[in-house]
């Protein structure tokens, strides 16, 4: 039983389901494999059925409890914390069976990463953790903090996020897209906006109120956060012949490209960049990324799908995006990681993108070592789970 796709309004939380079903594709091709999701609407359940005919999705009371019956084990999968704890707790009170976890990062949040966000939900979630056969953390410092807190799992390790092992494509969707806006494979570069915070509150199906504090800070830091990735754009187009595809990882950010990237650069500049203007699935998003020479912004998941097709992506964070950007260093990556709440790492940025454009070959070397880097610790994580059963 995998309890996994947690939304699908980021192509980001769409992935870590497909990647983990692909991995166990690879590593335990006879296990039968239950998907317990929060949600696959907006077309992701016929993706996923597409993909992965074999898999079976259970998503009403009665087909929860007869999956309950038939799997032998629990497989949380990759989010930014135990996100199905209750559920985690649900099996095992009810099933007795054991769960394992596959790349989560701990709870902090806040206006640190560094800080729990409260006392009593970090020692819930060690307890919950404390009864797993296995627990990889997504980043480092997750696996450092349940480590000093005193998580005792009988096996705790780095595992990368399941999203680098997506394998999903939509080439005739991706091809025509390029057509339409004269992009050329290995011509481009992509990149992605984000807010410090992701405005639920614009996405109607969400039903989510406006968040004051939220949305307060996400206005005083979007120009100190885009500066940057305005300055790497320019660079670009002032000194190679690539072109700028700016696109989302998930549906709030169209409107946040427009208006803090489009719409302030000069004129003269935009002849040469390509704005996306509606949402895609992951397919689209990831056959569209292999035909680029690279991306950068200030997202997490669209790198991570990238470097898994051994494509360049610089990754660009900051405190309210928690700890799980460590996880670039944590493959090798540590100097295409820039941390906006540094100043000389806004700075910083501008020289690594004109880097990546101007040397393709060595910045796709640099993209496949880390792509291996992953493979060889997740198949180490599905070595761990075929053990367990």
């Amino acid at each position: 039983m995998v309890r996994s796709s947690w939304q699908t309004v980021n192509i980001g939380d769409i992935a870590h389901t497909p990647g983990l079903l692909a991995l166990l594709e690879t590593h335990l091709p006879a296990a039968e494999v239950r998907l317990w999701p929060s949600k696959v609407d907006n077309g992701v359940e016929a993706m996923l059925q597409k993909r992965f005919p074999r898999l079976g999705i259970v998503k009403t009371p009665e087909q929860i409890r007869a999956a309950f019956a038939e799997c032998d084990f629990l497989l949380h999968g990759s989010g930014p914390s135990l996100v199905a704890q209750k559920d985690v707790s649900r099996w095992s009170a009810e099933t007795g069976k054991p769960y394992g976890v596959a790349g989560i990062t701990l709870p902090i949040q806040g206006s640190t990463a560094t800080q729990p966000a409260s006392e009593v939900e970090l020692s819930r979630t060690l307890e919950v953790l404390n009864g797993a056969r296995f627990v990889f953390f997504r980043d480092s410092v997750s696996l450092e903090l349940a480590k000093a807190r005193g998580c005792t799992a009988p096996v705790m390790a780095f595992g990368p996020d399941a999203a680098f092992a997506t394998d999903l494509q939509n080439e005739p969707a991706a091809d025509a897209f390029l057509a339409r806006h004269g992009l050329e494979p290995g011509k481009f570069l992509c990149c992605i906006p984000r807010l410090r915070y992701t405005p639920y509150w614009t996405i109607p199906e969400k039903k989510a109120a406006l968040d004051p504090v939220k949305h307060a800070r996400n206005e005083a830091m979007k120009e100190h956060d885009h500066a940057p990735l305005r300055n790497a754009i320019l660079a670009v187009l002032r000194e190679t012949d690539l072109k700028i595809l700016l696109c989302p990882e998930d549906q709030t950010q169209m409107q946040v490209g427009k208006e803090l990237l489009l719409d302030r650069l000069p004129e003269s500049a935009k002849a040469r960049v390509v704005w996306r203007p509606d949402y895609w699935l992951t397919g689209e998003a990831l056959s569209t990324y292999r035909r680029s020479a690279g991306l950068f912004g200030n997202e997490m998941h669209s790198p991570i799908l990238c470097i898994g097709s051994g494509v360049p992506a610089i990754v660009c964070r900051w405190a309210e995006q928690t700890s799980k950007g460590m996880m670039w260093r944590d493959i090798g990556l540590g100097d295409w990681l820039f941390d906006f709440d540094q100043e000389p790492d806004g700075e910083r940025v501008v020289s690594a993108v004109l880097e990546m454009a101007r040397q393709p070959a060595v910045a796709k070397a640099r993209a496949e070592q880390a792509r291996d880097r992953v493979k060889t610790l997740q198949a180490g994580m599905m070595r761990e789970l075929q053990r367990q059963l």
